[in-house]
């Protein structure tokens, strides 16, 4: 892994404040959704607002519910199996879920859902590449790197602004559409 100098900046929204950090390049390497929970080494590199402009930007539009896809470039450290995950995860539709299991088939590796749930645990840039709409196969809520409830916030929030019905926390007994399984139809 090559050391590489990253700038960052804070990103305030409807769901806290967030920190985004870039490459030289302005690529993405990390997002945290709770800037409290940062390690204070990356609270340590150069601050740049200008830097993560674009990265606000876009974050904002998603809080506003103006933006269902992200077109930031990434530059996240990873495995190559990690960015197997990551890169199935951003193509999870808004406003659905998956599970771990039904994520782990689609890459192509058929039982290695607790893997898959290590790496989607791994993931540097939440929101951006969406590890929260991963769910455990029974409909539950499973960890999630920043609190579940901001899984649980973030899950809510796509659901209202997809316009589709939000089974996923209420009395509601019927199991929230999960992409890639049976619950979807």
């Amino acid at each position: 892994m090559t050391i590489r100098e990253l700038r960052w900046g804070p990103i305030e929204t409807r769901f806290g404040s967030f920190g985004a950090w870039v490459d030289a390049r302005g690529r993405l390497a990390r997002l945290w959704l709770n800037l409290k929970r940062a390690p204070k080494s990356e609270l340590a590199d150069p601050r740049d607002d200008k830097a993560i402009a674009h990265v606000a930007r876009e974050v904002r539009e998603y809080c506003e519910g103006k933006r269902y896809e992200f077109s930031l470039e990434l530059a996240a450290d990873g495995t190559e199996f990690q960015h197997r995950v990551w890169d199935a995860l951003v193509k999870i539709p808004y406003g659905t879920t998956t599970s771990y299991g039904a994520l782990a088939a689609k890459i192509g590796a058929p039982g290695a859902a607790r893997a898959v749930g290590l790496a989607n645990g791994s993931n540097p840039i939440a929101l951006i590449v969406p590890c929260h709409r991963v769910i455990g196969a029974d409909g539950s809520l499973t960890g999630y790197g920043g609190g579940l409830p901001m899984k649980k916030a973030l899950l809510a929030f796509e659901a209202e602004h997809a316009e589709r019905p939000n089974d996923l926390f209420g009395a509601d007994t019927r199991r929230p559409r999960i992409a890639g399984s049976r619950a979807e139809s």
